[in-house]
């Protein structure tokens, strides 16, 4: 069966000994200010409404504190709501009994941590095949499954050695080469790059990248990093004080910011690198379609823009993977998304303001 949509519905979780107390008032207003200092409990998630569709990479971001790691444990239910629901299919996480709960956690989900969770007296081979092990999977069976994940995440070679043996980014592909062997359906990933050094981690996000292509699982994938956010996502919702403020694909939290907390989070975006062509087109042309440039629907604002200043096109044609027509857009227009619609455009572009638009970029 394919991933299925995780639909999180009306959830709060309020931290103290009587938090089922404090839900009504807490809908009725009461803040979390308020909560701590009468009461002395903690209001960690508030209303959270969001689905995560399957098959997709969904980012849940904001700053320490948040509620995002309070809510990615809710999904796999290591932390228990006080209201609401979380439902995968039909089946709602929050009313699992134990042993529906364990088949769940062992069969549908895999974790992945910021500090990487592995076991330092077994190998990369016996951490990778640890899930599996669990489940009571043959020795034979488990060690195929792992050696070809452990050679997919770029550490063949390595199954023999120990987590004291490996860098830091060797280690947490030792933590998704583990998920991926359970074969789970969702994927849940912690902070799961914040402890890497700024290549290291831009090098997992190409990784994960590369195999969701081809695995299309359901990740939720929890950051404090915007630039991160807005590479993995297709889509993202963003927390603060354990509310959602805003969510969306990239482009409508970087062009469309909900408020002035989501506008000072965008503001040093790039937006050429993020924006793909999709989010401004028009409708396909109805003219000189076959003479025009065709670009292909995920390109970036940045590629375009330059592909048709090479070919000093004023317009170019957006079509899918199938090579089907499904919009057009204009240098005009990609101009306009770069430096945003407050600025001035003259009425024609000439190769200056093109020039300046790209040298924006860089």
């Amino acid at each position: 069966m394919g991933s299925q949509s995780i639909r999180i519905r009306s959830l709060y979780k309020i931290f103290g000994p009587r938090g089922r107390d404090f839900v009504e008032p807490v809908m009725k207003g009461m803040t979390k200010t308020e909560l701590n200092r009468e009461h002395g409990h903690v209001l960690g998630l508030k209303d959270i409404n969001i689905t995560i569709p399957g098959g997709g990479i969904t980012v849940i971001m904001g700053l320490s504190g948040s509620g995002k790691s309070t809510l990615i444990r809710h999904i796999n239910r290591l932390i228990d709501p006080t209201s609401g629901e979380v439902l995968y299919g039909d089946a709602d996480v929050c009313r699992m009994d134990q042993e529906q709960l364990r088949q769940f956690r062992q069969k549908k989900t895999a974790m992945v941590f910021q500090k990487f969770g592995l076991l330092p007296h077994r190998n990369v081979l016996q951490n990778a095949v640890y899930g599996l092990e669990i489940q009571g999977v043959a020795k034979g069976e488990r060690e195929e499954r792992a050696q070809h994940w452990i050679k997919r995440v770029g550490l063949d070679g390595f199954a023999a050695h120990y987590p004291n043996q490996l860098s830091g980014g060797m280690q947490q592909r030792v933590g998704l080469a583990r998920a991926l062997t359970n074969d789970a359906e969702i994927l849940l990933m912690d902070e799961a790059y914040s402890a890497l050094d700024p290549l290291i981690r831009v090098d997992m996000q190409t990784v994960l990248l590369d195999l969701q292509q081809e695995l299309k699982k359901t990740v939720v994938f929890i950051t404090h990093d915007l630039d991160e956010a807005l590479r993995l996502g297709d889509r993202i919702a963003i927390l603060r004080d354990g509310e959602v403020i805003q969510q969306g694909t990239p482009a409508d939290i970087v062009l469309r910011p909900a408020d002035d907390y989501i506008t000072a989070f965008v503001k040093e975006v790039n937006r050429a690198r993020v924006i793909q062509v999709e989010a401004i087109m028009s409708p396909p042309a109805a003219t000189s379609a076959r003479q025009a440039v065709r670009i292909p629907a995920g390109t970036t604002v940045e590629a375009a823009l330059r592909e048709m200043s090479v070919a000093n096109a004023a317009t170019a044609v957006v079509v899918s993977g199938e090579g089907h027509e499904v919009g057009s857009v204009s240098m005009d227009g990609l101009i306009r998304c770069l430096v945003g619609e407050d600025q001035h455009i003259p009425g024609e572009i000439s190769p200056a303001v093109v020039a300046e638009a790209l040298s924006a970029i860089d």
